[in-house]
Formats: C-alpha cells, sequence, structure tokens
C-alpha cells in the first residue's frame, strides 16, 4: 500500500512540474522604431515671427518568435520654436508629448474626420491607444494592411476610433519589429515610451547663423508586476533648424536619423573624450546606449538615479560598462517610461 502511494505521489509531483513548466511565460522581443522629420518652416517678417517644428513618432513593441506583435505602445513630440526678424532665438513653450497633452492637444474640439462622418474624432492619446490595442494580435504585414493608400487608418483601425492619419506610426511600427531584440519580457509586463525634449537657442549675429535645437530622449521599457526593468531600448534624436540675422529659414534638411540609425556615423569613438580623464576613446553612442539598457534591466526606478555621478555622468558599473556620457536625459525618460 506504502509502495502504491509513494508511485502516486511521485505521478503527481511529476504531473505538477510539467504544469508549471508549461505555465512559465515566454520572454518576447523588444523594439523600438523612431520617424523624426523637420516640419513645415516660416521665414520671420515685419508681421510675424518665424518657425519650425520637430516631429518624432515613436513606437514600441513586444514580439514573440512568430513575429506576432504581443503589446504596442506609441506616443509622438511635436516641438515647436521660433526666431524673430531680428534674428533672435525663440525657445518652445511646451515640451510635452502628444500623449501628455491629453485632451490639451484639443484634437475632439478642433480635428475633423477624415472619412467624413458625423461626430468629432477622439482625441490624440484616445486614437494612439486605439492603435496600439489593434496592431497588437498581429504581424507586421497584417497590422500595414490597416492604412489606406492615403495613409489614413481602415478597417478594424479606423473602427477602433483611429481616424488620424498613420503613416508616421506604420513607418515607425515596421522599424520596430524590424529591430526587436531578444529579451528578458514576458506577456505579464507592462511596455510604456518614455520621452524627454531638451532645447537650446542661439541667436544669429551678422553672418554666423542662429539656431533652435531639439534633443530628444526615448526609452521604451518592459516592467514586471514589482516594478522592475525587464527590457530596455533607449535612442536619441538631435535636430537643429537654422535661421540667418533676418530671420529668414535656413534649414534644407527634411528627415532626421537617431543616434542609433546613425551608428559609427555618430563618430562618438573618433572625437569623443571619456568624461573621467581616462586614457583611450568612449565607446559609439550606440554601444554606450545598449550599455544603459542593461544597466536597467532588474531595476526599479528608484535604482536609476544611482547610475550616475552628481554631474550626471555614468558611474559604478554603468562606467564600467562602457557608458560614461552624460546619462541625466536618458534616466529622465527611463523613469517616465516605468512611471
Amino acid at each position: 500500500m506504502k509502495r502504491i502511494l509513494c508511485v502516486v505521489l511521485a505521478v503527481l509531483m511529476l504531473c505538477s512540474v510539467a504544469v508549471m513548466s508549461g505555465c512559465e511565460a515566454k520572454t518576447l522581443k523588444l523594439g523600438m522604431g523612431v520617424v523624426a522629420n523637420y516640419g513645415s518652416q516660416t521665414d520671420a517678417d515685419g508681421e510675424a515671427n518665424g518657425s519650425g517644428e520637430v516631429v518624432t513618432t515613436v513606437v514600441a513593441v513586444l514580439v514573440d518568435d512568430s513575429g506576432k506583435i504581443v503589446k504596442a505602445d506609441v506616443d509622438s513630440a511635436q516641438v515647436k520654436m521660433g526666431w524673430t526678424a531680428e534674428g533672435a532665438g525663440i525657445d518652445a513653450a511646451d515640451l510635452r508629448t502628444k500623449y501628455e497633452l491629453g485632451t490639451d492637444y484639443n484634437m475632439a474640439a478642433y480635428g475633423k474626420k477624415h472619412d467624413g462622418s458625423e461626430g468629432q474624432p477622439k482625441e490624440w492619446f484616445e486614437q494612439a491607444d486605439a492603435f496600439a490595442a489593434t496592431v497588437a494580435g498581429k504581424t507586421l504585414d497584417e497590422a500595414k494592411a490597416l492604412m489606406a493608400a492615403d495613409g489614413y487608418a481602415t478597417g478594424d483601425l479606423a473602427t477602433a476610433g483611429c481616424t488620424i492619419g498613420v503613416a508616421e506610426f506604420m513607418a515607425a511600427l515596421e522599424k520596430a519589429v524590424n529591430n526587436a531584440e531578444a529579451s528578458e519580457a514576458t506577456e505579464k509586463d507592462t511596455l510604456n515610451i518614455g520621452v524627454l525634449n531638451h532645447t537650446s537657442v542661439k541667436d544669429a549675429d551678422g553672418d554666423v547663423e542662429g539656431s533652435v535645437a531639439v534633443d530628444t530622449y526615448l526609452v521604451a521599457a518592459a516592467k514586471n508586476e514589482k516594478g522592475e526593468v525587464t527590457a530596455a531600448k533607449t535612442d536619441a534624436v538631435q535636430a537643429e533648424m537654422t535661421f540667418d540675422a533676418a530671420g529668414a529659414s535656413t534649414l534644407a534638411a527634411t528627415e532626421i536619423k537617431t543616434k542609433l540609425e546613425l551608428g559609427d556615423n555618430y563618430n562618438m569613438a573618433a572625437y569623443g573624450k571619456k568624461h573621467d580623464g581616462s586614457e583611450g576613446q568612449p565607446k559609439e553612442w550606440y554601444e554606450q546606449a545598449a550599455a544603459f539598457d542593461a544597466a536597467l534591466v532588474g531595476k526599479t526606478a528608484d535604482g536609476f538615479n544611482a547610475l550616475m555621478d552628481a554631474d550626471g555622468y555614468g558611474t559604478g558599473d554603468l562606467a564600467t560598462a562602457g557608458c560614461t556620457i552624460g546619462v541625466a536625459e536618458m534616466v529622465e525618460a527611463a523613469a517616465k517610461a516605468v512611471k
């Protein structure tokens, strides 16, 4: 009898182990895609200031081994700056992203439905949520089929309330899926994007052009129920709009490459210097960003500040891993992502 009981217990234990193993959450790939462009530029004249904008659209995804998008998040930063007819730069009035603006973005109050149907469109953040929710569970090709030839949402995406142009969303989504890398994130984790904009202004002086610059730091992060980061990906956009002493725009560029997209062409290793004064050139920016991402894993937001010294530069294990650049803005963006 005892022998029979032992055999039954052993079988039950084996079954329990098998069930537990089958219930283990599978890890997913994390990707982040960024599409950045200079918007319309206007010259200053006697009646109005000149103006320009930088628009950065970002999509983060968690993708499984079959290529299915499990989770997605979307945001966009539209930073508007300007200059006078005397060549003086004008800083941005608001650095919040479209998602952070919430109802202040006023899409529902002033927007119109593209398809001509009655009623006001949803707010921008609601449309972004609809996009993220609708592409989840689909492959990239299935998601791209939700955009009509004119760049507007169609099918299930339009039905869900996303009636705006989604060409930038789709372009960023495609980049995110294609650059997704193995991580420790699972379907149980939450996925969010943190965006931080930083601006600077320089007046024109004689033959020297003035400029208004925007640095946008982007961090996609997955976190578990304990608030610990399970995966992270960091990128940055560096954009500058120029003008002469008479307030005429001198910017000719349109599309902007991110620092990750620039890769070796960012030339940090060739021209940068180590902040701590040690010999040897620093690593390229993308290598430093990878070290930063790895350092976030396993930490909650409370532990992020320990990654930098009083000057905002990478310190301790982060510096040892090769991230010796200023990381204060990256830390702040990461904290937003795991809020």
